[in-house]
C-alpha cells in the first residue's frame, strides 16, 4: 500500500466548561490530525498530544515530519520507527482508516474483531468542590455510569458522597490521577466501600506505584499513566487488578490490540479510556470495547462541539461510527 503523502495539522476545539484534574485544567482539546493518502483514497487519524509526558502539538508534528518522507511507510513500519505516543497514534489510526477505505471493508472486519451495534460509556466529573461535583452529577443523573476526578486532598470522600446523593443509582468509578499518598489511601479506601465504588484508577504517581503491593485492594484498582504497552505488563502484575487502554498512551490502534490481548492472558480486566477529543479520536477505540469490563471514551461530550459524522451519543451509550467519519 504505497502512500503518496502525509500531512499533519494542529487543531484546538473549544470545550463546553473547564476540565479540572489533579495536576490542572484546561478549556480547549488540542489534537493533531494526520491524513495519509495513497492517491486516490485518504485515511485520518487524530491524537491528543500529553503534557504529562512530555508531549505538544509542536513535538508530534516534528516526529511525524521525521518519518514522513520515508519510503514504503505502512502501520508496521512506524510501530519500529516510532515510540508509543500521540504521533504513533495519529498515524497508525490514519492508515487503519486508508487500509479500510481501499479494501470496501469496515476496520474491525480488518482487525478480526466483533463489533457491538451500543456500549454504555461512563461520563467523567472534573475535580471541583463538592456542591460544584454533586450538581453536574445530577445534571448526568441518567448516565448509567460517572468517573469521578479526585485530588488527594481532605474533600475526596465529601466529593464522593455528594456525587452519590445526587446520582444514587449510578454506577462509581473514581480516578485520582497519581495524587494520593499512602497515607491517604488508607484513610480513604475503607469508607468508599459504602458508596458502591467499583474502581480505583491510579492512585499513586506512576514511579512510586510499588506500594501497591502491600495495601489491601477492597476495591479494583486500575493502572492509568502506570499503563503504556505491552512493555508494561509484567511489572504491574502485583500492583493492579485493572488496566486503562488508551491509544494515545499504547501509539495506536495496533499496539493496542495486542496490549488488550496479552493482558487478557496475564489475568488483568480492562477500561476503554480517552483524552478530551473529538470523535475522529474516539472511532478507534471504540473498536475495542467488546473487549472490556468499563468503556469510558466520553472525550467528545467535554466539547462545546464535534465533528460531522460525530460517533452517535445517546443515553449513556455509544453507536457505531459511521463510515465518513473513520475506519
Amino acid at each position: 500500500m504505497p502512500v503518496a503523502k502525509i500531512d499533519a495539522q494542529e487543531q484546538s476545539w473549544p470545550l463546553d466548561k473547564p476540565f479540572r484534574i489533579s495536576r490542572g485544567s484546561r478549556t480547549e482539546a488540542r489534537v493533531v490530525v494526520v491524513t495519509v493518502s495513497d492517491g486516490r483514497h485518504i485515511g485520518r487519524g487524530e491524537a491528543v498530544p500529553i503534557r504529562r509526558y512530555n508531549q505538544s502539538p509542536a513535538s508530534v508534528l516534528t516526529q511525524i515530519e521525521s518519518i514522513k518522507s520515508r519510503q514504503k511507510l505502512d502501520r508496521q513500519q512506524i510501530q519500529k520507527l516510532l515510540p508509543a505516543g500521540a504521533a504513533r497514534n495519529a498515524l497508525d489510526c490514519a492508515f487503519w482508516d486508508l487500509e479500510a477505505k481501499i479494501s470496501g471493508k469496515r476496520a474491525w472486519e480488518l482487525a478480526k474483531i466483533p463489533i457491538v451495534h451500543e456500549v454504555e460509556t461512563s461520563f467523567t466529573i472534573s475535580l471541583d468542590t463538592p456542591a460544584a461535583m454533586a450538581a453536574v452529577a445530577k445534571a448526568n443523573a441518567i448516565a448509567p455510569i460517572l468517573k469521578l476526578k479526585l485530588g488527594g486532598d481532605d474533600l475526596d470522600l465529601a466529593r464522593v458522597e455528594a456525587v452519590r446523593v445526587a446520582a444514587p443509582v449510578a454506577r462509581l468509578l473514581i480516578d485520582a490521577n497519581e495524587s494520593w499518598t499512602s497515607d491517604h489511601y488508607c484513610n480513604v479506601v475503607p469508607s468508599l466501600r459504602q458508596f458502591g465504588i467499583e474502581l480505583i484508577e491510579q492512585p499513586f504517581p506512576a514511579d512510586a506505584d510499588k506500594v501497591l503491593e502491600t495495601l489491601d485492594h477492597f476495591i479494583p484498582v486500575c493502572a492509568d499513566e502506570s499503563c503504556h504497552t505491552t512493555a508494561d505488563l509484567p511489572r504491574l502484575t502485583n500492583r493492579y487488578e485493572m488496566l486503562n487502554l488508551k491509544l494515545d498512551k499504547t501509539g495506536g490502534l495496533t499496539e493496542a490490540l495486542l496490549l488488550s490481548a496479552r493482558a487478557r492472558d496475564a489475568g488483568f480486566k480492562l477500561l476503554l479510556g480517552c483524552m478530551v477529543c473529538t470523535s475522529l479520536g474516539i472511532a478507534p477505540a471504540r473498536l475495542l470495547a467488546s473487549a472490556v469490563e468499563y468503556v469510558d471514551l466520553d472525550g467528545p461530550l467535554l466539547l462545546a462541539g464535534d465533528r460531522h459524522h460525530a460517533v452517535p451519543y445517546a443515553n449513556g451509550r455509544i453507536g457505531i461510527p459511521p463510515r465518513e467519519l473513520w475506519g
